[in-house]
């Protein structure tokens, strides 16, 4: 059977939030690629920035890998490359060896906070124009 058949409502549907996803990803990597930064990079910072006002502004890895459109072993190597930057700091939990916590640090916060407007403002061209 050669014969294509016609994509249903919610097919053309899922195309269409695959494809807006893809462009606003593009356009973040673009906005935020003069700041050494790109869409997964801010993705990982803009939910450790969230958690820094709870608690103690840790988060478990595994609780990142819940939250981001990445692998953990791609999420692994981000963390590490933002490690590395100075952008985030990684310390082995206490109770559970296993277990690893991720902070942004000063220059993180500094960092995230400079760009924040930029991916925003993606959003909002992109979800809202």
């Amino acid at each position: 059977m050669s014969a294509k058949t016609a994509a249903s409502p919610l097919e053309e549907r899922w195309r269409d939030i695959l494809s807006v996803h893809a462009r606003t990803m593009c356009e973040i990597d673009r906005a935020l690629h003069p700041h050494g930064l790109g869409a997964s990079d801010f993705e990982v910072l803009d939910l450790l920035a969230a958690q820094a006002s709870r608690e103690d502004g840790q988060c478990r890895v595994q609780s990142l890998v819940d939250r981001v459109h990445l692998s953990q072993s791609a999420l692994s190597r981000l963390i590490g490359r933002l490690e590395k930057e100075g952008l985030v700091k990684r310390s082995v939990c206490e109770h559970d060896r296993r277990g690893v916590w991720i902070a942004l640090t000063e220059k993180g916060r500094t960092l995230h906070a400079e760009v924040r407007p930029l991916q925003r403002a993606v959003l909002e061209r992109m979800l809202n124009g």
